[in-house]
């Protein structure tokens, strides 16, 4: 598996840390060449000296990847950088929290930046320069279990993760002509940085999830790079789960409310 990937040069977004970074990692043990984007650019230069300290190829480009300049900036540092793009992943995007009663047009756009125009024309600038190239590519969307089932106070979050299932599906039709798969995973609750932080959070999820635990990141990232494999080439419009089950029975996390805010530090 060490060169599975043979050099293909792939684009992450949001990957200093969490999901993101495990995502970098593994496809570059996995032999691609990786372009890790973050907003911070610490954050970002930090995480490809650790994949460059263990051997990997990648090249650090701090930016908003909700920004279409900059996602235009993005690709055109990776052509600049190795040549080619053949991965796109699309998996910046941030989670604010508010009742539907109370919440605000700046939080909705803002949500929706990131993670629909983001995602949307990451997809499209990478499809473009995969059509030239003309030998396929794989794009893959990070969705959510909240594109699934209800949780509260996240319905916008929530709505913008169904979509990028959908634009996963739809894609198929205008991309699969040019040997481009389009997929999307949605992890479930998944241990990373930030959820670390809350202290009832495992132990929440541990409880209400079948398979005893909540996602590592590992888990995730082991999805992810299989769908942007060659071994997944036949596999186009799907959304793959990642939640331990959690979708087949979906027990909620605000039953018990001694846990009430747990939820609120997971990005999925």
């Amino acid at each position: 598996m060490k060169d599975s990937f043979g050099n293909k040069v792939a684009v992450v977004t949001g990957a200093g840390q969490g999901i993101g970074f495990s995502i970098c990692k593994l496809l570059a043990e996995r032999g691609a060449r990786v372009v890790l984007n973050d907003k911070e650019q610490s954050l970002a230069e930090e995480a490809a000296r650790k994949i460059q300290g263990s051997g990997g190829m990648c090249v650090p480009v701090a930016g908003d990847a909700g920004d279409v300049d900059f996602i235009d900036y993005l690709t055109t540092q990776a052509i600049r950088a190795f040549g080619s793009i053949d991965i796109a992943i699309a998996n910046a995007g941030i989670t604010l929290f508010g009742p539907f009663l109370d919440y605000t047009e700046a939080d909705f756009q803002n949500v929706m930046r990131v993670n629909l125009q983001g995602s949307f024309f990451l997809a499209q600038h990478a499809a473009r320069i995969m059509k030239e190239q003309k030998k396929g590519g794989s794009i893959l969307f990070m969705s959510s279990v909240t594109g699934h089932q209800a949780h509260r106070d996240l319905a916008a979050y929530g709505m913008s993760k169904a979509a990028l299932e959908m634009l996963a599906k739809t894609l198929v039709i205008e991309l699969a002509p040019f040997g481009i798969t389009v997929n999307a995973v949605a992890p479930g609750a998944t241990l990373n940085e930030r959820t670390m932080n809350d202290p009832e959070y495992k132990s929440t999820w541990s409880r209400i999830t079948p398979m005893g635990r909540p996602a590592e990141t590992a888990d995730v990232a082991n999805a992810v790079v299989f769908l942007v494999s060659p071994e997944a080439r036949h596999i186009t419009g799907q959304t793959l789960i990642v939640d331990g089950g959690w979708c087949s029975v979906s027990p909620s996390p605000y039953d018990d409310s001694s846990h009430n805010e747990s939820p609120r530090s997971s990005e999925h």
